[in-house]
C-alpha cells in the first residue's frame, strides 16, 4: 500500500524556459517561502484562583464571626462579675461624699460589665458642687470616680455662687461664702459680669484696691463698689479707660483721703466727681463735769 505521494509544489507552475538576456528578455524572480508557526495556548489558572477566593473568603469571615461570638456567649458571664470596690477620687473641699454614694448606689445593681457608665457620670455632674466627673472600670471588679470641684469665686444674687468661668452654681448653703465678691446683672450676662470683676481686679489691685460689688443694670450701667467702700458710677462705655482715670487722680490726690470717699462719678468724658462722706457729729458730753 502506498503512501501519500508527496508532490513538489514547483511541479504544478508550469516550466519556464529561461533564455538568454536579450532585447525583450523578462527575469522571474523566485518563489517566496512562506514560514508557518503554531502556538498553544494552556487555560490560565489566574481567573480560577480569584475565583476560589471570592468564595473562599467569605466562608471563613463567616466561621470567624461565628467562632467570635460563641466565644464571647460562653466568657462572658464569667468576666462580668458584681461591683465590689467604688473608688472616688480628687480634691474634694464641699462636696459631700454621702451625697455621693446615694447617687451611685442605684446603679450598684447592674454588674461590671453592664453598669451605664454615661448615665452615672450624668447624674454626678447634676450635683450643684460637681463641676466634672468621670467613670471608668477596673479589671475585674472596681469602679473609680474622678470629680473636679467647683471653684467658687463670687456670689450672684441671693440663691448662686459664680465659678472662675462665670457659671452660675447653687449649693443649698451660701451663708458662709459671705466674704466673697457680691455681682448682680440679668442671667444672660453672668459670664460678661465675671470677665469684668476679674478685669477690674486685675487694675486695682496694684493700687490697694479691691473689687467688693459690681452690677450691671438693665440699660448697660455698671456700678462697682471697692473694699474700702467707695461707690465707683463708670456707664457704659470705655470702662477700663475710666478706671485707670480714677486710679491716676487717686495716686495723685485721694490715696491720702480715701476713708473720707463716698461716691465717684465717671461718667464724664474726661473727667470725674467726687462725692465725700458727711464727717461725723462728736458725741455730746453734756453730762459730764
Amino acid at each position: 500500500m502506498f503512501g501519500p505521494m508527496l508532490r513538489d509544489p514547483r511541479a504544478t507552475r508550469p516550466m519556464l524556459r529561461r533564455h538568454a538576456p536579450g532585447r525583450g528578455a523578462v527575469r522571474v524572480a523566485p518563489p517566496v517561502r512562506r514560514q508557518w508557526s503554531l502556538s498553544l495556548r494552556w487555560p490560565s489558572l489566574e481567573g480560577a484562583g480569584q475565583r476560589l477566593q471570592q468564595i473562599v473568603w467569605p466562608l471563613l469571615l463567616v466561621a470567624l464571626g461565628m467562632g467570635l461570638y460563641e466565644l464571647t456567649t460562653r466568657l462572658l458571664p464569667l468576666a462580668d462579675r458584681p461591683i465590689s470596690l467604688i473608688s472616688v477620687e480628687g480634691d474634694l473641699q464641699y462636696i459631700d461624699r454621702n451625697a455621693v454614694q446615694q447617687v451611685v448606689q442605684p446603679y450598684l445593681n447592674d454588674s461590671f460589665l453592664r453598669i451605664d457608665l454615661n448615665g452615672l457620670r450624668t447624674d454626678l455632674v447634676d450635683m450643684s458642687w460637681v463641676a466634672n466627673a468621670s467613670v471608668r472600670r477596673v479589671w475585674p471588679d472596681q469602679l473609680v470616680i474622678q470629680l473636679d470641684e467647683q471653684l467658687p469665686v463670687a456670689r450672684w444674687g441671693n440663691t448662686a455662687l459664680l465659678n472662675n468661668e462665670g457659671r452660675a452654681f447653687e449649693p443649698e448653703d451660701i451663708s458662709r461664702f459671705d466674704d466673697l465678691p457680691q455681682l448682680n446683672g440679668p442671667q444672660r450676662a453672668k459670664r460678661r459680669v465675671m470677665q469684668n470683676y476679674q478685669q477690674f481686679n486685675r487694675l486695682l489691685r496694684p493700687y490697694g484696691h479691691g473689687v467688693a460689688q459690681l452690677e450691671l443694670r438693665e440699660r448697660g450701667s455698671w456700678f462697682l463698689t471697692t473694699q474700702d467702700g467707695i461707690r465707683i458710677l463708670l456707664g457704659r462705655d470705655d470702662l477700663v479707660e475710666k478706671m485707670q482715670r480714677f486710679l491716676t487722680i487717686d495716686q495723685l490726690v485721694l490715696s491720702e483721703r480715701r476713708e473720707q470717699i463716698a461716691r465717684v462719678d465717671l461718667r464724664y468724658s474726661n473727667s470725674m466727681a467726687v462725692t465725700w462722706r458727711e464727717p461725723v457729729a462728736p458725741e455730746s458730753n453734756g453730762g459730764a463735769k
